[in-house]
């Protein structure tokens, strides 16, 4: 229950702007931190054998010392050369062996994190890819953009790499300790007695540390949200000469990210300043004592290795604070990135959803009603009826609920109120997968992909063969164009159909739809960009495509709804009128209205 609160609170504050930060708990997640030890446990293996590999290097390296101290203090003074080699000869092997259990330590690190990131990057780009069209209506493209890549990149060392050093440094620091008071107990109090002012200073601090990384997510995905925004509507901008007004933003947007990134370098240069001051302190304290204090005072060799194990203590807490200033910082990211994993998906298959088998076309609208902000209505009460193999258009003012209508019976959105029924099945209560892969859906957005003009045919359907494409594209006219391309089918554009023609792109998109060979099918605007002598080609190909099929079209040219079956009036949400092309004509109404008006001009 808390977490939906918070969610609730994170959504009221969410806004799709890239000028407006987004919402982070001032806490660390609990939630988040379980989220972090489940991918560190599917990487175990590799993280617990980098772990003894660790302790191994660790161990030969604190054991160096002591060859170090009885070299000085027995071999040195009595001139024993034998000794004095032999000492030389295990502190070589101890650093040899450390070294090399070092490098397979870190060679086993990098793979599980690797796999971590691997895992994360997955889940996310997975989770996205069911999330609702709602989801990213609300949210800048470019705020969800630098959640899987920038965002999940920062936190790969911390979740690897930290983790182990974490749990090698504290371990180093008990080995330390232990080796410490076998060799001296004095000087090793001595050494260990700065730790609880470093702890107290730490954890006072940790609060704006936090504070302050999350303010640099905030600029940033601001920034990388208006950069996004900027390159996708580069065309409007030099149309409209703004280049000088955006870059103004942009710099702007440049300097808020940069006054927090240096707002937090100052606070984590904070934990990393104190922590180095205490250690020196500490290091000059340990010399002071066992020259004027100790009685006896210590020899050369046990002065020598004591400022070398304090060294090696302190070493090991200044990594400790360093690798904290990580995990505050990966924790901003981390924040963004598992709450976007948590963000719930609302447009799913039901518990027992049935497979809907082979679709005649019967589809019926039962007293739908249905609102996107859940205040305005864009449907309300629509009830009507269409049979198999009827072509239904939808005509009617800009907002009057036509896309809403195809949205909800491709089930892009939940039915609110009443039912949409395909052959008498609620598409509610269907499998997804079963019922779109029996639908054609061509949407005003033609949106194409980079690759060559085939690949983005056959993404209607992915075992298409080269005849069944070509098919296709003869069908809708899309040929004549293609055949003059310098590599005809195989030439590549790129993102969004760069290097050909808004109407070719349509046509594109058209067969795309049209190689799927629905059982249902759904244009909406599917000739908006076509010319007119294009467009004659077009209807040849639709008038075939919609033979034994049901199909919706949404267009405002009357040479693609005249001929239609049925030509529903759509106002305020209400179907207003609905007959055919000469019923509606006699009838003198909104329809006659709208055509007189495209007659006209």
């Amino acid at each position: 229950m808390l977490w939906s609160k918070k969610r609730e609170q994170k959504t009221a504050k969410e806004r799709n702007r890239y000028d407006v930060d987004e919402y982070l708990d001032e806490k660390v997640s609990l939630f988040n931190v379980k989220r972090v030890l489940g991918y560190l446990i599917k990487a175990q293996g590799h993280l617990k054998l980098s772990l003894v590999f660790s302790i191994l290097a660790s161990i030969a390296s604190l054991v160096g010392p002591l060859f170090i101290k009885r070299a000085l203090d027995e071999a040195v003074p009595n001139k024993d050369v034998k000794l004095l080699l032999l000492m030389a000869t295990y502190l070589a092997a101890s650093i040899i062996i450390s070294v090399a259990l070092g490098a397979i330590r870190n060679i086993l690190v990098a793979r599980a994190g690797a796999g971590i990131i691997h895992d994360i990057r997955y889940d996310l780009f997975s989770h996205l890819q069911k999330l609702s069209f709602s989801f990213f209506d609300g949210r800048p493209h470019g705020k969800i953009f630098v959640r899987v890549v920038p965002y999940v990149n920062s936190v790969s060392d911390a979740l690897s790499n930290g983790i182990i050093n974490f749990v090698i440094e504290v371990l180093n620091i008990f080995f330390i300790i232990f080796f410490m008071y076998q060799v001296d107990p004095h000087l090793a109090t001595v050494t260990v007695i700065g730790l609880p002012l470093l702890a107290i200073f730490i954890w006072t601090i940790k609060p704006a540390q936090r504070r302050a990384w999350q303010a640099v997510s905030n600029k940033g995905s601001n920034l990388n949200a208006y950069v996004q925004e900027s390159i996708d509507g580069i065309k409007v901008t030099q149309a409209f000469d703004r280049q000088n007004k955006n870059l103004g933003i942009m710099n702007d947007l440049t300097d808020e990210r940069n006054r927090e990134w240096m707002k937090a370098i100052y606070i984590s240069n904070t934990v990393w300043f104190s922590t180095e001051t205490i250690s020196q302190l500490v290091w000059s304290f340990v010399y002071i004592m066992g020259v004027f204090w100790m009685n006896p005072m210590a020899s050369f060799g046990m002065l020598l290795v004591m400022g070398n194990y304090a060294w090696r203590f302190w070493q090991p807490i200044i990594n400790l604070a360093n690798i904290y200033n990580t995990f505050i910082t990966a924790m901003a990211y981390l924040d963004r990135i598992f709450d976007t994993i948590a963000e719930p998906v609302t447009i799913k298959d039901i518990p027992n959803a049935v497979e809907f088998p082979f679709v005649r076309g019967h589809v019926e609208f039962r007293n739908v009603s249905f609102s996107y902000d859940g205040t305005k209505k864009v449907l309300n009460n629509v009830s009507f009826n269409g049979h198999p193999g009827e072509s239904i258009a939808i005509v009617g003012p800009t907002g009057a609920g036509k896309t809403t209508i195809v949205n909800l019976l491709s089930r892009f959105y939940n039915i609110e109120e009443g039912q949409v029924l395909i052959d008498n099945q609620d598409v509610m209560k269907v499998t997804m997968q079963s019922l779109r892969s029996q639908m054609g859906i061509m949407l005003q957005d033609n949106f194409l992909f980079t690759g060559t003009i085939a690949d983005n045919i056959r993404y209607g359907k992915l075992n298409a063969t080269d005849e069944e494409i070509r098919a296709a594209a003869k069908l809708t006219g899309a040929h004549n164009f293609i055949e003059k391309l310098p590599s005809g089918y195989d030439t590549a554009i790129t993102e969004r159909g760069g290097g050909i023609s808004a109407g070719e792109r349509q046509l594109l998109a058209f067969t795309r739809t049209l190689i799927s060979n629905p059982r249902i099918l759904i244009l909406d605007e599917a000739t908006s960009s076509i010319d007119t002598s294009t467009e004659q080609l077009v209807q040849e190909g639709i008038q075939t495509l919609m033979k034994g099929r049901t199909s919706f079209i949404i267009a405002h040219r009357l040479s693609t709804i005249r001929n239609c079956t049925r030509i529903m009036f759509l106002s305020d949400g209400e179907i207003v009128e609905s007959g055919s092309h000469e019923e509606l004509m006699a009838l003198k109404g909104r329809y006659y209205e709208l055509c007189l008006a495209q007659y006209k001009d």
